[in-house]
């Protein structure tokens, strides 16, 4: 008799365990992580590296979607400011990230200088112009160059502080073509519709259809700085500083420097 109850409450024993268990894990399955989305709000030059860090990032994050927000420095910033969703920006020029510190809408101590660049000018490749220097765009051959708006490309600016600096600004002025971002200059070299144009280097390698004719005198303009940083009304702040670490870090540094970014000395 009592064998028979300790046979009944071993076997009850093993029904509860069973029971408990398999609620425990019905509870895990039906309550996954819970998947958070960041907006990163980054200059158009930084699109295809981003695009290719983003699938590494997110195999090393699973919980952590990136969306990226991509325009001229400029745009991105006066959205910033009006109150547009973002967790990070990444800026080509310091001004706009400056701004944004001054404005005390980025953390002084949550943003610093992650990459570097360079301006060149680039040609169509089936262009049968020669174009050794700045100077040779005043040629009468030469009848459009597309360059970024200067109020808000940071790519544009740096071309008319070095066109400016060349005494060439003024007299270029019935041949420039403003376009919205350096994207829309490259395209516009791409189809023919400038035949030259100012990007960074980093733009002219993602395309076979320019070349480039020169890079610009680099004391000829202020140098090209990317920083980065945390927007302080981010409702994400540990997501968003996994991702501010994780983008100076030496795996996001080395896909950067295939696209032909350089890294700061400090890195």
């Amino acid at each position: 008799m009592h064998q028979f109850v300790r046979k009944s409450m071993v076997m009850l024993l093993v029904v509860v365990l069973s029971v408990v268990l398999a609620a425990c894990g019905s509870n895990s399955k039906s309550a996954p992580a819970k998947q958070v989305e960041l907006t990163v709000s980054a200059a158009a030059s930084l699109t295809d590296a981003l695009n290719e860090i983003q699938p590494l990032f997110e195999k090393a994050h699973p919980d952590i979607k990136l969306v990226f927000n991509f325009g001229a420095s400029g745009a991105l910033q006066q959205q910033i400011e009006q109150g547009a969703p973002a967790d990070l920006f990444l800026s080509a020029a310091t001004k706009n990230m400056k701004a944004l510190v001054d404005n005390q809408l980025i953390d002084a101590d949550r943003q610093t200088n992650l990459l570097n660049n360079e301006l060149v000018v680039v040609v169509p490749t089936d262009g049968k112009i020669s174009i050794a220097g700045a100077a040779d765009l005043a040629n009468d051959e030469i009848k459009k160059v597309a360059i970024g708006i200067p109020e808000s490309v940071p790519a544009g600016n740096y071309a008319k502080e070095a066109l400016t600096n060349a005494q060439l600004w003024d007299s270029l002025q019935p041949k420039l073509v403003q376009a919205k971002d350096v994207r829309q200059v490259l395209q516009y070299v791409e189809t023919g519709n400038a035949e030259a144009g100012f990007v960074y280097k980093t733009d002219a390698l993602t395309s076979d259809k320019v070349g480039i004719a020169f890079s610009v005198d680099p004391a000829a303009y202020t140098p090209v700085e990317y920083p980065i940083g945390i927007v302080k009304a981010t409702k994400n702040a540990d997501q968003a500083g996994v991702l501010y670490d994780y983008l100076q870090s030496q795996a996001a540094l080395d896909v950067f420097v295939k696209y032909g970014f350089s890294v700061p000395a400090a890195k």
